[in-house]
């Protein structure tokens, strides 16, 4: 099965149009409304597979939104409601080259996992992309040591091994088709830094379930799902007040 590029928001990314079987959806149920991704296997096969894997099993039942910053991304997948992390899987090898190669960018309405510092450490935690983020993406460094590199328009002189691992970038495995109008009410969330967690949240947006859809749905822009029909972006004042009412996390 071979990918055709396609542009989405003026972004390309990966199709399989022509493939046998539909590109595998996702929908996330939360609170505050459902999100739907489309993920890409043959961009990022390790890492759609690991997903899956938690989609299937219900671990993301339960779990929250517990990093928001507006203009950057929304992060979830891996703590309850009180803050607490839920051990995941035995992490999985980074592929955010393979997807770059394969045309997947970290750009507005992708998903890519989360990870620590060092590259290979993804096991649950995702995050969905709310701007342009290309120095999320796996870059080249240039031959030596040390050497010089760029990063949000900042030149540094490192140690090679520290450039590589600043340089490796995040893997994103799919987009969001529907419910980008739900992303950007999550994006305005009021936050607060709750014990080491900046960013939290102040009311829980939680994932009631996550499944793999059987019968796949229309893919539409990100243009599409944020027409004036669609619910209006909502102030951190107005999220406040249709937010549910739910108890505080438990120090």
């Amino acid at each position: 099965m071979r990918f055709s590029p396609f542009i989405f928001a003026g972004l390309v990314f990966c199709s399989a149009a022509l493939a046998a079987e539909p590109l595998p959806q996702v929908e996330l149920k939360t609170n505050v409304g459902t999100i739907v991704l489309e993920l890409y296997p043959e961009a990022a096969p390790k890492t759609v597979k690991n997903f899956l894997q938690y989609v299937k099993s219900g671990f993301y039942s339960g779990t929250i939104f517990h990093r928001v910053i507006d203009n950057f991304m929304i992060q979830g997948g891996g703590m309850d409601k009180n803050i607490n992390g839920k051990r995941g899987n035995p992490p999985i090898p980074l592929e955010a080259q393979y997807a770059l190669d394969h045309g997947v960018k970290n750009q507005l309405g992708t998903i890519a996992m989360a990870r620590e510092y060092q590259p290979n450490t993804a096991t649950s935690e995702f995050f969905i992309n709310v701007a342009d983020n290309d120095f999320l993406d796996a870059q080249a460094i240039p031959d030596g040591d040390p050497v010089q590199v760029t990063r949000r328009g900042v030149t540094r002189t490192l140690p090679r091994a520290e450039a590589l691992l600043m340089m490796a970038g995040y893997a994103p495995f799919g987009r969001v088709i529907d419910g980008m109008d739900v992303v950007y009410h999550i994006k305005a969330a009021p936050t607060d830094a709750i014990r080491e967690n900046l960013n939290v949240p102040r009311k829980p947006i939680i994932i009631i379930s996550a499944r793999l859809l059987k019968k796949p749905i229309k893919a539409k822009t990100i243009e599409e799902q944020l027409e004036p029909a669609a619910s209006p972006e909502l102030t951190p004042a107005q999220f406040d007040e249709v937010m549910p009412q739910t108890p505080a996390p438990v120090n």
